[in-house]
């Protein structure tokens, strides 16, 4: 009896930690705990269940029940990302194997919300990835050859096309969404408030789905969602200097 009382008295201050905010350094779980120990730290994480996160390298903790992960497998809590498949590594070899066309260095930047260059290139060298350069850009695909196969099939299908070095033709209107892409713009809002329309039509196309930043600005624009896009912001830019 005495032991578990000892044991619930950690984890009901982690608990009050956790409650006033979801993420947390050791030296803030330190202090909860009145204590310089990381055994009894980790410990007290243990009984109760808890994730590290995959960036900031592994500083941060969370407990298991309090991410709502989206539909990757992720959660960011300002700054700190967590994953339900565990380690950057971990989660870097489950996103590629499940893209249908693989991912680019860019797209992986995208999803992850932080730098993959050094984790992709320890990946391919000990061949728990694969990858091919299609364009000039390489595409990272799974260490299954089969699966590997199918996935370029379907990067070079939608691989886009240079224009040729001639005038181009005026820009048509882009083509009106179905609703699925409606809502599917409207729940990445809900998941990024913060992003604006080209990031958010950058995170959707890293997803497989065709989609144009000018169809991503049109919905922001029909909803009345108030983001300012990169190339509205270069626009000002240029605007306040020559004032």
């Amino acid at each position: 009896m005495d032991e578990e009382r000892r044991g619930n008295g950690p984890s009901r201050a982690l608990e009050r930690l956790f409650r006033e905010k979801p993420v947390a350094d050791l030296e803030a779980l330190r202090h909860a705990l009145a204590t310089t120990s990381r055994t009894t730290v980790f410990r007290a994480l243990r009984r109760l269940g808890y994730l590290t996160s995959y960036s900031h390298a592994g500083r941060y903790y969370t407990l298991r029940t309090i991410p709502t992960f989206d539909t990757r497998g992720l959660w960011f809590c300002g700054e700190v990302r967590f994953s339900s498949h565990g380690t950057l590594r971990v989660t870097i070899v489950v996103l590629i194997k499940r893209a249908p066309a693989g991912h680019t260095h860019a797209e992986l930047e995208v999803i992850l919300g932080l730098r993959v260059h050094d984790t992709l290139r320890s990946l391919v060298e000990a061949r728990e990835i694969a990858r091919e350069r299609i364009d000039a850009v390489y595409v990272y695909m799974d260490a299954d050859p089969e699966h590997a196969e199918a996935q370029l099939a379907r990067r070079r299908g939608t691989a886009r096309v240079e224009p040729p070095l001639v005038a181009p033709a005026p820009t048509p209107p882009p083509p009106p969404l179905e609703l699925e892409r409606v809502v599917d713009i409207l729940l990445a809002v809900i998941h990024a408030p913060n992003d604006d329309a080209r990031t958010i039509a950058a995170r959707l196309r890293a997803n497989g789905l065709t989609i144009q930043d000018e169809q991503v600005q049109a919905v922001f624009t029909q909803y009345r969602i108030e983001k300012k896009t990169a190339l509205s912001r270069s626009r000002r830019s240029r605007r306040s200097g020559e004032a």
